[in-house]
């Protein structure tokens, strides 16, 4: 499949999506019982991704939209810019933040040190992708769907340059 200039092919099909997405919504379902969550999931990648997982959750939660931005093309500008930050309602809340993919963790850093300044109760970190030998800074990922290497993929809410997020599976670059 092509994708402006690049060629993908097939790296994680849906079955497997969805049993990434039920264990985390079970840990998550667990570490809040008794307890209401503030979930955040950051625009735009991550929305098919909240999509599957809210529905799967059992514990009491709200939500409210975040929206960072750092990617160009298939590399990240370095540069985190808020969109639609945090809003001060976090304030004193169990803030759980759901995001497509960690790489670098130079956007996810950002983003912690932005809620931290608003003093939620706690903050913990989800994500569907975790690329752990990409990291570049010091954080935690508290719930992971699945780690993988320094693929760049695209489907399931990852785009590249604004398309392919609606794909149901997930693609890497061929290569």
């Amino acid at each position: 499949m092509k994708i402006k200039d690049l060629e993908f092919e097939p790296f994680i099909g849906e079955a497997e999506l969805s049993e990434a997405v039920l264990r985390v919504a079970e840990r998550i379902n667990a570490d809040y019982q008794g307890r209401k969550v503030m979930l955040c999931p950051v625009l735009t990648g991550s929305y098919m991704f909240f999509s599957d997982l809210s529905r799967r959750l059992t514990v009491e939660n709200e939500v409210c939209f975040v929206k960072y931005t750092s990617y160009e093309g298939t590399s990240s500008t370095g540069t985190v810019s808020a969109v639609l930050p945090f809003p001060e309602r976090v304030r004193g809340k169990d803030v759980l933040i759901v995001e497509d993919i960690v790489d670098t963790g130079v956007s996810m850093d950002h983003m912690l040190q932005e809620v931290r300044k608003l003093e939620p109760r706690s903050v913990r970190v989800c994500a569907l992708f975790s690329k752990p030998g990409c990291l570049q800074r010091d954080i935690v990922v508290d719930y992971v769907g699945r780690e993988i290497g320094n693929e760049f993929i695209v489907g399931y809410g990852l785009d590249y340059d604004q398309e392919g997020r609606t794909l149901k599976e997930v693609y890497v670059v061929k290569g």
